[in-house]
């Protein structure tokens, strides 16, 4: 490899952090074509986990670095939501290790085939698409094991967790989450539920919210939501709340702070 070649891919190592996955598709886009690339992997820079995809040779790709690539080299408008947000917020307990991370994006967005097929993390996340809330609020920059990767804010990742019940998420397990947020800012739930399309997420979470009796409650403003009308059966066999007008879990109803 010629002078100018070895500067350019130790110029290419450089403006990556450690444990990220290359996308052929960036480095072309950064001035290194597919032959250039092909070199390199002859050349045991780099090796394959599948078509448009690279990492350096020998090196243990993190879920979270991959997320990085997708994110910055790719932009792809996805996040980690839900209870892994949670988790990465410093409530360490919902970050066990069997735990599947839980991936959010708009409807029309995809992930690419190697992300998918790729052994390493294959059966290790879930991938939500929706558009029940706006792709541009409640997102923050987070620093995880050195990568910085885009994540729900807590508050957000609670309105998640609430849209995956009852199917993929306990709604009691969504209450006792609640149950310890004792520093949400009313003016940001706010502004996420003014937002939010889904009539279930804002009745569950006002519902759930109130009976926690935080002192942050007091300050929403639910005349200003759309709330939809008619009753809501969350759940088979439930109990009626007449106020939010859903059908909760018994248990829910039963559970009362600190128990």
């Amino acid at each position: 490899m010629n002078t100018e070649n070895s500067t350019k891919i130790n110029l290419l190592l450089q403006s990556q952090p450690q444990g990220v996955v290359f996308t052929s598709s960036w480095m072309v886009k950064n001035g290194y074509s597919l032959d250039l690339q092909r070199q390199y992997r002859k050349s045991n820079w780099f090796e394959s986990i599948g078509s448009g995809a690279m990492i350096r040779t020998g090196e243990q790709v993190s879920l979270e670095g991959t997320l990085y690539s997708l994110q910055r080299q790719l932009e792809l408008k996805v996040h980690i939501g839900a209870k892994s947000a949670i988790g990465m917020h410093g409530k360490a307990h919902y970050l066990s290790i069997n735990q599947k991370w839980s991936l959010f994006g708009p409807l029309k967005e995809s992930l690419p085939k190697w992300f998918t097929d790729y052994e390493n993390w294959k059966g290790k996340f879930t991938f939500t698409q929706t558009n029940f809330l706006p792709n541009d609020i409640g997102l923050v920059e987070l620093n995880y094991n050195g990568h910085v990767v885009i994540v729900s804010s807590v508050a957000r990742a609670i309105l998640e967790c609430i849209y995956l019940t009852p199917q993929k998420q306990s709604l009691v397990e969504c209450y006792e989450i609640i149950e310890g947020l004792n520093n949400l800012r009313p003016q940001v739930l706010q502004q996420l539920l003014e937002k939010c399309n889904s009539v279930k997420v804002k009745r569950l979470f006002l519902y759930m919210a109130e009976k926690a009796n935080h002192s942050w409650f007091k300050y929403l403003q639910p005349e200003k939501l759309d709330l939809g009308s008619g009753k809501r059966s969350i759940v088979e066999h439930g109990v009626y709340n007449a106020k939010y007008q859903i059908v909760i879990p018994k248990e829910l109803e039963k559970n009362e702070r600190g128990i």
